[in-house]
C-alpha cells in the first residue's frame, strides 16, 4: 500500500513510498495534521545512494512494529536532502548542536511549528552499537510529549536561542594573512606516506587541492624574483594526494570515476557511492595541476573521470541538451561494494589465466584478497603505470555490468550540474578536444531549458518535472559554469549570462546590511531561521563561491558594482574563516585572485575565425576580454592583437603570446 510518497518525482522519496510507515513530503498538510492530531513529527532526511539510510529503512521504515508506532503517535516526513538543502542545512545545525556531529539518515523529532526537540543520525531498530533502539526511543519520545511536553520542548527553544545567536563577532583580519595560515594547516595534517590530510576516513575534498595549487602557482612566480623554493613543496603535497587517489581503490579502475571517500588511510578501500560533484571537482584538480606540470598522468585521470560522467551519469541527448544524473549507489544486492569487487577466479575466468595473472599482479589481486575476502582493482603496491590493460579493462566493464546492477539516482540538479559544466569547460581547453565542449554547452542548454525561466532557476529535475525554486548554490555554481563556459568559447553570450544570474542572486540572497548571502531567497524561508553557510565541506559554501564569482567578474568587466561587493563579501568571509581558514579554501581562492589579479588580455581579433582556438591556448586563469578594433584598440601590423595588462601595468600591444599566458605561440 502506497503513502503520500508515491507521486513525488525524488528517487529518494519513491524508495519509501511502499513503506508501512504513513510518511508525508515535506508540505503544509503534515503539519496541519500534527498540530490537529496533537501529535510530535519526526522527519528522516537522506538521500537515494546513502549506504545509512538503506540500512535504517530496512530495519526500521520497512518494520511492521516499527511502523505501527510511527503511524500511531507520529505524523512521519521524508525529505531528500538534494532536494531541499535549506531544510538539510538548518536541521543539520540542529543535529550538530544535540550530538556533536552529524550526517545520514538524520533524524529530527520536532513540533508542528517545526521546533526540533531531539535529533540524531542512524538508530538501529534493536539496541547496539551503544544507542537506543529505534522502536524503544519512539515509545519514550511520544512517552515524554505525553506526559512532560513542557519539558521536552524546552531543549527545542535552547536550541534555536544557539543556532539564531548573532554573527561571528571577531574583530575583522586582512585577508591577505589567511592563506599562508590555511597553507600550514594542510602542511601540519598532511600525510607523506599515503597522501591526503589527517587520518582515515579521508575525502577527496577537491578545492583544497585547487587551493593549494594556485597558491604553489602564485608563490613559485615570487620565488622566480626571490630565489626561495618553498612552492615546489607545497605541490608535492597536491600531486601525492592526486596520485595515490589515482591509483587506489577510491578510483575505480575498471568503470573508472571517484567514490566518495576512502575510509581507510591508504585510499585502498572506498565507501563506493560515486556522487557527480566529487567528479566534477575532482577533474578541475586534475585539469588545474596538468595544466602547470604538463604531466599526462594527471590529464589521464581527468580525462577517465570525464569519460565514467559521459558514459554512466549523462541522460539521453535531445534538443533541449542533455543533463548529468547526480549519483551511483554504493549498494547492489544489498551489499556494499559488491559491484566493483572481485576474486581472482572471476580475473582469470573473464581474460584467461595468463591475461588474467599479468592483469591481478598489477592490479593487486590475489585468491585471499584485499578487502573482506574479496578484491578492490588498485594500484597501490604497482609502479607499472604503463602497461597497456585497456582491452582487459574493457572486459571487466562488460562482465561487471552483466553481474549486478547499481542504483542510479536520476535527478538533475542545478547545482552538481553547473559544476560538471564548469569542470569539462576547463577540460576542453587543456585537450582541444571539442566532445568535451559539446558536453558542457549541452549541459548548459538542459539548464536553460528545463531548470530556468528567465533568471529564475529551480533546484532539480526529474522525469519532466521540475522540484522547487533554486537556492543561493544552485545560482552560484550556475554563475562559475558560465564563466567557464565564457573563457572555453569567447562567446559573450555566455558572459552576459553570467552576470545577469549574479546580480539575480545578489537580488534574491544578499543581506545588504550584515555582508553574506542567505541560502533560501530574502523572506520566503518557512524555517525558524534562514542561514548564511560559509564553511566549504564536501562542496564549496554558496558564500565562498560567490566571493569567487565577484571577484572574477569585477576583474573581467571592470564593473565597480561587482568590485564593491567583492569588497563586502571578503570582509564578511574573513570574520568567518579567521579561526580555521584551512576550512575555506574556496574562499582562499577568492582572496589570493583579489590580491594577485590574473593577466587582463583584450583580444582584438582582424577576423572572427581567429579566436575558434585561442581559448584552448591561454592559461586557466588569465582574464580575457573581446574588442572590436577601434581606435582605442587598433590592429597592430594589421594582424590580431593582443593588449596585456598585469597588475597596474599594460604592455604594449602584440601579435603572439608567451610564457605564463600560452604555452603555444598564437597562430597568425
Amino acid at each position: 500500500m502506497s503513502n503520500h510518497l508515491k507521486n513525488e518525482i525524488s528517487p529518494y522519496l519513491l524508495q519509501h513510498a511502499e513503506n508501512p510507515v504513513d510518511w508525508y513530503p515535506w508540505c503544509t498538510e503534515a503539519f496541519e495534521k500534527a498540530k490537529k492530531e496533537d501529535k510530535p513529527v519526526f522527519l528522516s532526511i537522506g538521500y537515494s545512494t546513502c549506504h545509512w539510510c538503506h540500512v535504517m529503512a530496512h530495519e526500521s521504515f520497512e518494520n511492521k512494529a516499527v511502523a505501527e508506532i510511527l503511524n500511531r503517535d507520529f505524523i512521519s516526513i521524508k525529505v531528500d536532502r538534494e532536494e531541499r538543502p535549506d531544510i538539510d542545512s538548518v536541521y543539520m545545525s540542529v543535529c550538530q548542536a544535540f550530538t556533536g556531529n552529524g550526517g545520514w539518515p538524520m533524524s529530527i523529532f520536532m513540533n508542528w511549528d517545526k521546533k526540533p526537540f531531539f535529533a540524531g543520525t542512524y538508530f538501529p531498530v534493536k539496541r547496539r552499537y551503544g544507542m537506543p533502539g529505534f522502536g524503544d526511543l519512539l515509545d519514550e519520545i511520544a512517552n515524554q510529549w505525553k506526559y512532560d511536553r513542557k519539558k521536552l520542548l524546552s531543549s527545542a527553544d535552547q536550541i534555536i536561542r544557539h543556532l539564531k545567536k548573532a554573527e561571528p563577532g571577531h574583530k575583522e583580519e586582512n585577508s591577505k594573512n589567511m592563506p599562508k595560515r590555511a597553507v600550514r594547516i594542510f602542511v601540519d595534517n598532511f600525510d607523506s606516506k599515503y597522501g591526503g590530510f589527517g587520518e582515515a576516513p579521508k575525502f577527496p575534498t577537491p578545492h583544497n587541492l585547487l587551493f593549494l595549487t594556485l597558491y604553489a602557482a602564485l608563490e613559485k612566480k615570487d620565488e622566480e624574483k626571490e630565489g626561495n623554493k618553498d612552492s615546489g613543496d607545497i605541490l608535492k603535497m597536491v600531486e601525492k594526494t592526486l596520485t595515490q587517489m589515482r591509483k587506489g581503490g577510491i578510483f575505480d579502475q575498471i568503470g573508472y570515476g571517484f567514490s566518495r571517500y576512502s575510509t581507510d588511510k591508504y585510499f585502498l578501500a572506498p565507501h563506493f557511492e560515486k556522487m557527480l560533484y566529487d567528479n566534477a571537482l575532482l577533474t578541475a584538480a586534475y585539469v588545474s595541476v596538468y595544466a602547470i606540470t604538463k604531466n599526462h598522468f594527471y590529464l589521464d585521470t581527468a580525462e577517465k573521470t570525464a569519460q565514467y560522467v559521459l558514459r554512466e551519469m549523462t541522460c539521453e541527448e535531445t534538443s533541449d541538451g542533455r543533463g548529468f544524473y547526480s549519483a551511483q549507489d554504493a549498494d547492489s544486492e544489498g551489499v556494499e561494494g559488491k559491484y566493483y569487487t572481485f576474486t581472482l577466479a572471476e580475473i582469470e575466468e573473464v581474460l584467461g589465466e595468463e591475461r588474467g595473472k599479468a592483469f591481478a599482479g598489477t592490479f593487486d589481486i590475489s585468491a585471499e584478497g584485499n578487502f573482506e575476502g574479496v578484491n578492490i582493482p588498485n594500484l597501490l603496491k604497482s609502479e607499472d603505470l604503463n602497461s597497456d590493460f585497456s582491452g582487459e579493462i574493457q572486459k571487466l566493464y562488460d562482465y561487471r555490468k552483466k553481474r549486478s546492477k547499481l542504483h542510479l539516482d536520476d535527478k538533475i540538479l542545478t547545482s552538481w550540474n553547473s559544476m560538471m559544466i564548469a569542470a569539462l569547460s576547463m577540460l576542453s581547453r587543456v585537450t582541444q578536444k571539442e566532445e568535451y565542449l559539446k558536453a558542457a554547452t549541452d549541459g548548459q542548454m538542459f539548464i536553460e531549458k528545463n531548470l530556468s525561466e528567465g533568471l529564475a532557476l529551480y533546484t532539480g529535475y526529474r522525469k519532466g518535472k521540475c522540484s522547487g525554486k533554486a537556492f543561493l548554490d544552485d545560482y552560484a555554481f550556475y554563475v562559475t559554469a558560465l564563466m567557464e563556459l565564457y573563457h572555453a568559447t569567447l562567446n559573450k553570450e555566455y558572459l552576459e549570462k553570467a552576470k545577469g544570474f549574479c546580480d539575480e542572486a545578489v537580488k534574491r540572497f544578499f543581506d545588504k546590511e550584515k555582508g553574506g548571502f542567505y541560502l533560501s531567497g530574502l523572506g520566503s524561508t518557512e524555517l525558524f531561521m534562514n542561514p548564511k553557510e560559509t564553511y566549504d565541506g564536501a562542496i564549496p559554501s554558496g558564500n565562498s563561491l560567490m566571493a569567487y564569482n565577484l571577484v572574477r567578474l569585477h576583474q573581467l568587466t571592470g564593473r565597480e558594482e561587482y568590485g564593491r561587493l567583492a569588497q563586502k563579501q571578503i570582509r564578511f568571509m574573513s570574520c568567518h574563516a579567521q579561526n580555521y581558514p584551512a576550512g575555506y579554501s574556496m574562499f582562499m581562492i577568492a582572496s589570493l585572485l583579489y590580491d594577485n589579479p590574473p593577466e587582463h588580455i583584450v583580444v582584438v581579433p582582424k577576423r572572427s575565425s581567429d579566436l575558434e582556438k585561442l581559448s584552448n591556448r591561454l592559461s586557466l586563469l588569465v582574464n580575457v576580454v573581446i574588442e572590436a578594433r577601434s581606435g582605442k584598440y587598433p590592429l597592430l601590423n594589421d594582424r590580431t592583437t593582443f593588449y596585456v595588462c598585469k597588475g597596474h601595468t599594460c604592455y604594449p600591444p602584440v601579435n603572439m603570446l608567451y610564457g605564463d599566458l600560452t604555452s603555444f605561440p598564437f597562430p597568425q
